[in-house]
């Protein structure tokens, strides 16, 4: 946060802004048009943590560990596939918690090493990011003019499946470090037990809940705001949060607290980018033609570039949005040369990259802590599956938008 909001200012004075220029274009107009998405993710953050806190995503979490003792392979797939259905409505580092400390005993107790299990669970929180509501705002501070819907969702639903495909592929292929006679020892190391059976149990019927907000965008091309107040009520109601008067305003304002506070830091540092993207648009204007020159004018180049080039993404590098990739995204939408609706799907690729297996995204920091695995081992196995999946996926960005 305070390094973009140096950067900002550092922008403003390398691209000779005039000074009160800076104060509106910089640091008013970029926060005040960036409200609206704010609002988006804050209700995206409220659905999540109403989902963990009904029991809905425990629940669901809990269901695949019935499974687990009979058929090892068949529990991991269920994991990954479980993980993937909560993290399309639910986000954030809490909510990753939540459920971490469910599924990943799971995936220990059937006898996965912990590198593996990390990395699976990791990679089946990146894939549905491609439709998840608060992330895609979030990126959509540099490309205002993308909308979530539509053709968008199209591909984020064809990009989800591709990598959720790979992540089995990879988890098959490795299908020989699951091995029982291990599970109490990665159990004990990580200082947990294999608990899912004594989770509250929630009806069957509330699974379906995390994929209300995205289908009734589309199926009713209802706004996200309306899509998750309902997915909201419908959770509230099928887990009893409505038994009495008192309970459901309690619920709703304990929910309501825990999830602006899950949030607060995000939204500053957001600002903080606002105004460095609204600074690097500014002096976009001024590398236009050098830009120009050397950037290709082929979507097909430029999307087969950033799948080849997509590790650069890693370590907050030159791919990465919420890195040192903002300065590629906030330049490269200045010059106006590709529209917002190439230009999102085309980072977001690349960065989601990062998300799904860099040592620097906060989820996967807590991971590595909490499962006591390597760095490097972390890396070794993610990194691989998300080259292939992002030149796959940046081909599909390509075929929908090129």
């Amino acid at each position: 946060m305070i390094g973009f909001f140096i950067m900002a200012i550092l922008w403003s004075i390398i691209g000779l802004v005039p000074f009160d220029v800076a104060i509106k274009k910089v640091f008013a107009e970029p926060a005040l048009n960036y409200g609206p998405t704010i609002i988006y993710i804050v209700f995206g953050s409220w659905f999540g943590r109403v989902l963990v806190d009904s029991g809905i995503a425990p629940g669901i979490s809990a269901a695949t560990n019935k499974v687990g003792k009979r058929k090892p392979l068949l529990a991991a797939v269920l994991v990954a596939l479980v993980t993937c259905l909560i993290f399309v409505s639910a986000y954030g580092v809490g909510s990753v918690i939540a459920i971490g400390v469910i599924l990943l005993p799971i995936l220990l107790s059937i006898g996965m090493s912990r590198e593996l299990a990390l990395s699976l669970f990791a990679l089946s929180i990146g894939a549905p990011m491609y439709i998840n509501v608060v992330l895609y705002n979030q990126i959509k501070a540099f490309f205002p003019k993308s909308v979530y819907g539509g053709k968008y969702l199209q591909f984020g639903i064809c990009a989800m499946v591709v990598q959720m495909v790979i992540v089995l592929i990879f988890l098959f292929l490795h299908r020989k470090q699951i091995n029982p006679a291990n599970a109490d020892k990665n159990l004990a190391i990580i200082g947990a037990n294999d608990n899912a059976d004594d989770i509250a149990k929630v009806s069957p019927v509330t699974y379906i809940v995390p994929i209300i907000p995205v289908a009734m965008n589309m199926l009713f091309k209802w706004d996200a705001i309306p899509s998750l107040i309902f997915g909201v009520l419908i959770a509230m109601l099928l887990t009893g949060q409505f038994k009495n008067y008192k309970h459901a305003i309690k619920f709703m304002n304990d929910t309501i607290a825990q999830s602006i506070s899950d949030i607060a830091g995000l939204v500053m540092f957001l600002m903080a980018l606002t105004f460095f993207s609204g600074a690097a648009s500014i002096d976009a204007e001024k590398f236009r033609p050098i830009i120009s020159a050397v950037l290709p004018h082929s979507t097909l180049i430029l999307c087969m570039a950033f799948g080849i080039l997509a590790p650069l993404a890693l370590f907050r590098g030159p791919l990465q949005v919420w890195g040192a990739g903002a300065a590629t995204a906030a330049v490269l939408a200045g010059t106006g040369i590709f529209s917002d609706a190439f230009m999102l799907p085309l980072m977001y690729t690349a960065t989601l990259f990062a998300v799904s297996t860099d040592i620097t995204q906060s989820w996967n920091v807590w991971g590595l802590n909490y499962m006591k695995v390597e760095s490097k081992d972390f890396l070794k196995l993610g990194v691989p599956v998300m080259w292939i999946v992002c030149i796959i996926n940046e081909l599909l960005v390509y075929h929908f938008f090129g």
